[in-house]
């Protein structure tokens, strides 16, 4: 089988961290080029010819909209590229599910686009990041990942961007999928598929836009204050997602501040803290013009909301149909 031309697009994280000592619990991520990375993966004998490009070298909480700008653009480049056959995206695992899911929205879904990462770095006992990066490159190879949107690939288990979340800050198992679990099992040297592609030969859902509008996220939590909306909120926000407690809830005097918000024009969302579930809408949701996030949790939330405004789709009905669609 000829060997698949693939695009290695390197961001850091503990995939390419190093602590100085394979016992210590410390360590710093983003320490590996892309070039050394991709010697090191080298005498694995992966069959791939493997081109790598340095977008950044930094651990995943410092991502955001510079980085996804430039990812977006080498994508789309790489897209046009007909010698490329496939994308690898090796990231930090702390906002993957946050990268994966904005690209997911605004990439067509013609070539695969898989991140990578690690939980423990490169000089670590039992490093993961060699496998899962070999595991990668076997997913990001078959032409039958293209038609499935971005995957990540963590731990020998393959998940779509919309349902995967890191669920453990530690451990090689730390990711799961809601409201899908896996979608394919990955080894090196094996891909099985769960169902066939869902998206095949979509175009992407909306355009992408380098500045996101202002949507930040409020915590629910026993004894919050009535006016924690407004001090986290300014002239600038377009949108709120609620990290409500059990399904969307929050105390009544804040819904009421939130009513108010939403009135002067901020799109409010209600999601869940918990990890998993189902924010259905309830019937006080229409009264108040508030959508219900279904089985986003509040940071993919927070993507869709701001993708949608940036796209000029502000009306909550609508929002809410977006929504429903996840």
């Amino acid at each position: 089988m000829a060997q698949a031309h693939l695009l290695v697009l390197a961001t850091g994280g503990t995939i390419a961290g190093v602590a100085g000592s394979a016992l210590r619990h410390d360590y710093r991520p983003g320490q590996i080029g892309v070039e050394d990375y991709l010697e090191k993966v080298g005498a694995l004998g992966l069959e791939a010819r493997l081109v790598g490009r340095q977008i950044a070298n930094i651990g995943s909480e410092d991502i955001g909209a510079a980085i996804w700008t430039r990812l977006h653009e080498e994508i789309s480049a790489a897209f046009a590229d007909p010698e490329c056959e496939g994308v690898i995206v090796t990231h930090g695992t702390d906002t993957a599910e946050e990268t994966a899911f904005l690209l997911d929205l605004t990439l067509p879904t013609t070539k695969p686009v898989v991140l990578v990462g690690a939980m423990r770095p490169a000089d670590a006992v039992g490093y993961d990041g060699l496998r899962n990066f070999a595991n990668a490159v076997r997913v990001a190879s078959d032409p039958e990942a293209a038609g499935r949107g971005v995957l990540v690939v963590m731990g020998d288990r393959v998940f779509a961007a919309r349902d995967v979340r890191k669920v453990r800050t530690r451990g090689t198992d730390a990711f799961r999928g809601f409201p899908r679990d896996a979608v394919g099992l990955v080894t090196p040297s094996a891909l099985d598929w769960f169902g066939a592609p869902w998206r095949a030969g979509e175009g992407a859902q909306y355009a992408y836009h380098a500045e996101l509008p202002e949507v930040p996220i409020l915590y629910i939590y026993g004894g919050i204050a009535p006016d924690a909306a407004a001090r986290l909120t300014s002239e600038a926000t377009r949108g709120l997602v609620v990290a409500g407690v059990g399904e969307g809830n929050m105390p009544e005097p804040l819904r009421a501040e939130l009513v108010r918000l939403r009135e002067s024009g901020v799109a409010v969302v209600r999601s869940s803290r918990l990890d998993e579930g189902l924010v259905d809408r309830e019937p006080e949701d229409d009264a108040n013009g508030f959508i219900a996030a279904r089985a986003l949790n509040p940071q993919k939330a927070r993507i869709l909301l701001q993708v949608l405004l940036a796209n000029g789709v502000d009306d909550p009905a609508a929002i809410q149909a977006a929504f429903d669609r996840r």
